[in-house]
């Protein structure tokens, strides 16, 4: 009886014990839909702001288009080699998912140094984030977004510092394979940004 009682105890203690990555799993989910809020939220700020240029330049003055495919393509390889980078982890293969989520970052940084690029053309050319409505919708949604990439990076690199610590264990998985839908729902953004930013904004 004695011996039931303890057993019904640890069974009782089981259904009540949470997995530590599955609540992290939970967390960035939650993480996510709030990350989507924000981006929604901005997205309608500049449609409502778009045409507000106070005079300055507008987006076909400004977007240098040629950067902006680039910078698509880039963004959207590094998808695909994020991608690549869980195969390999799936594989057990060490190398292969250290190798890919390196490719990655220097993609990631490829991205970023273009963003800067365009953001430094549109300065010279006059366009501030306090020139108008418009450049301060605009600066505040593409800057958000960078900003979201600046941190998919540090957390790559952190990620790869543990990596070659520890090896493949279930919390590396559980952290890779978060980043890579991270990742993922940034490029998924891009491609509105491109569409209703850019493609739009020079029609």
């Amino acid at each position: 009886m004695a011996h039931t009682a303890v057993n019904n105890h640890h069974d009782d203690h089981d259904h009540g014990h949470h997995d530590p990555q599955e609540l992290k799993t939970l967390g960035f989910w939650l993480f996510l839909i709030s990350d989507l809020i924000l981006f929604s939220v901005f997205f309608a700020t500049y449609i409502v702001l778009k045409d507000n240029t106070a005079g300055g330049p507008a987006g076909p003055d400004l977007f240098n288009m040629t950067v902006i495919i680039i910078n698509t393509f880039v963004l959207l390889t590094s998808s695909f080699t994020s991608g690549l980078a869980i195969l390999a982890m799936n594989r057990e293969d060490k190398k292969g998912l250290t190798i890919w989520l390196i490719v990655t970052a220097v993609l990631g940084l490829t991205f970023l140094g273009l963003e800067i690029f365009e953001f430094y053309e549109m300065v010279h050319h006059g366009a501030l984030i306090t020139t108008s409505a418009f450049t301060g919708a605009f600066y505040t949604l593409v800057g958000t977004h960078g900003a979201h990439v600046t941190f998919g990076l540090f957390w790559m690199f952190g990620l790869l510092l543990q990596l070659k610590k520890r090896g493949i264990t279930p919390e590396i998985r559980g952290k890779v394979m978060n980043l890579s839908l991270f990742w993922h729902f940034l490029d998924v953004v891009w491609i509105f940004l491109l569409t209703i930013v850019y493609l739009m904004g020079v029609m």
